[in-house]
């Protein structure tokens, strides 16, 4: 991507790798209520292309935009901030 784009960049966890050069992402969203103005917590879930199938579950990655590259993947993987542990990831793939 280019230095003066506008494309939106994200940051969440993968949830699902089981597909082959796609992702599963939860990113979560923090913001007040227009009325009552507690902090809400919603989350919600993208499909993510990784050319390199270098993710695995409970990755923290960034996610971004690009153009439509299958019928639900609009995101690229940019990078991974931090990778699991392989005992983590054994007590990930037991639960």
């Amino acid at each position: 991507m280019s230095n003066g784009s506008k494309r939106k960049i994200m940051t969440g966890v993968v949830v699902s790798d089981k597909m082959d050069k796609t992702l599963v992402v939860r990113v979560e969203r923090k913001f007040a209520h227009p009325v009552f103005k507690k902090v809400i917590k919603t989350t919600k879930k993208y499909k993510v292309h990784d050319e390199k199938n270098e993710c695995q579950e409970g990755d923290f990655i960034r996610i971004g935009e690009t153009r439509p590259l299958s019928k639900e993947k609009r995101w690229r993987l940019l990078e991974v901030i931090t990778k699991i542990s392989p005992v983590e990831a054994e007590k990930v793939a037991q639960s």
